[in-house]
């Protein structure tokens, strides 16, 4: 009998993340600080507009690019809060931002297209460039630098093969976030290399202290930008399934074509909710917001008091604290404080190599679940040091 599976498949590894999660759901008492979820509900008036469309009969498919009022609605929000120009034929509905990812580079790449993948980052974004045909190149972050990407270190690994980057900020696993001064560089060493740039902003709406910059903003960026979003992360929406691109109207009729074969349409009643989070919905976003950067004030005084270092993360709801002290990996640290204590984190090397060394905790948790977790960690690396 012939290979039933790709070997391209086989060789991609699976996600770091899950592992951790199928052992968490058979221990009853055990608390995870590791899935990147909103604890909130989704905004009662969200939820309301969702329940109002299945009640006028509205379960048909919308065009492949999303309901025209939907993506018009993307649009002037793009511009009211984050300096954005698109129109409708500018922006594609995809089911979640992970979609939208996949089908970018589907999009974009030619066999041998290489792209920088900046780490550490989100778990899709290499494979998602291997089954897109293209050769990732992984650019390394350090905590040094508070995980910003520098032209520096772009200079380093960009070569005449060069297709694209791509690169998050806020930064998923990190926290880490890039100020419109530090970007500008970016910017412009993109413009400079004839680069398209992916942006991953799902995190856009959860930055503290200051206001979200987008790289597609800046003059010269529009037309080499693909600007990628969605409403899981700052709407409470993870269960509706439904995220967006932005970028030049030829890649997104492209990327349409492949959404349209594979998928079809996003679901039509989370269509219809999402016009409702783009059009009403400032207040509720500002309150979780409010309620994460409590959590996350909490979480870099608990780590102070540990003696836990950790770099002050500004954005996403996460932090990244380094366990290079006790001599363990990142997957040993995790792994035996899960068997000990009952907590599951995310090692670091789960999001690359240079996250070796460091976990992710999660801060969207109730400050009672974060009051808990904090004193097993507490228990756990007490013991460890007193073994050194």
């Amino acid at each position: 009998m012939k290979n039933l599976l790709s070997d391209k498949i086989v060789n991609i590894a699976p996600s770091g993340i899950r592992k951790f999660f199928d052992i968490v759901s058979e221990m009853p008492e055990a608390i995870s600080l590791g899935v990147g979820e909103p604890d909130f509900d989704t905004p009662w008036k969200i939820r309301e507009e969702g329940i109002y469309s299945l009640e006028r009969g509205r379960t048909f498919y919308t065009s492949n690019s999303g309901l025209v009022e939907l993506r018009q609605a993307i649009c002037d929000y793009s511009r009211r809060k984050y300096n954005l120009d698109y129109n409708e034929k500018e922006c594609l509905v995809t089911i979640g931002g992970s979609e939208a990812i996949d089908i970018a580079f589907r999009a974009i790449l030619n066999p041998g297209d290489e792209v920088i993948v900046v780490q550490p980052c989100f778990v899709s974004y290499a494979p998602c460039v291997i089954l897109a045909g293209g050769t990732p190149v992984y650019l390394n972050l350090s905590v040094e630098n508070e995980f910003k990407l520098t032209v520096e270190e772009l200079e380093m690994v960009v070569t005449d093969k060069t297709k694209a980057i791509i690169m998050a900020y806020p930064n998923n696993p990190t926290g880490a976030i890039m100020t419109k001064e530090e970007l500008e560089p970016i910017a412009d060493f993109i413009k400079e290399k004839d680069l398209v740039v992916l942006s991953d902003e799902i995190y856009s709406e959860l930055t503290y202290g200051c206001d979200h910059t987008s790289i597609a903003s800046f003059p010269g960026m529009k037309e080499r930008s693909i600007v990628i979003n969605g409403f899981s992360k700052a709407f409470a929406m993870t269960g509706w399934r439904l995220g967006y691109a932005l970028g030049p109207e030829e890649v997104m009729e492209q990327m349409t074509k492949i959404h349209q074969f594979a998928i079809m349409a996003a679901p039509t009643t989370s269509q219809y909710a999402a016009i409702q989070a783009m059009t009403d919905c400032d207040k509720e976003v500002e309150e979780m917001k409010e309620s994460y950067n409590q959590r996350r004030r909490y979480l870099i005084k608990a780590f102070e008091r540990m003696g836990l270092e950790c770099f002050e993360a500004k954005g996403a709801f996460y932090m990244f604290p380094s366990i290079k002290e006790f001599g363990l990996t990142s997957e040993e640290f995790a792994t035996r404080l899960l068997e000990e204590e009952e907590l599951a984190v995310v090692p670091g090397s789960a999001f690359g190599e240079c996250g070796e060394g460091f976990i992710r905790i999660s801060y969207a948790y109730s400050i009672n679940e974060l009051k808990e977790a904090l004193s097993r960690i507490e228990r756990f690396i007490t013991r460890l040091r007193e073994k050194k």
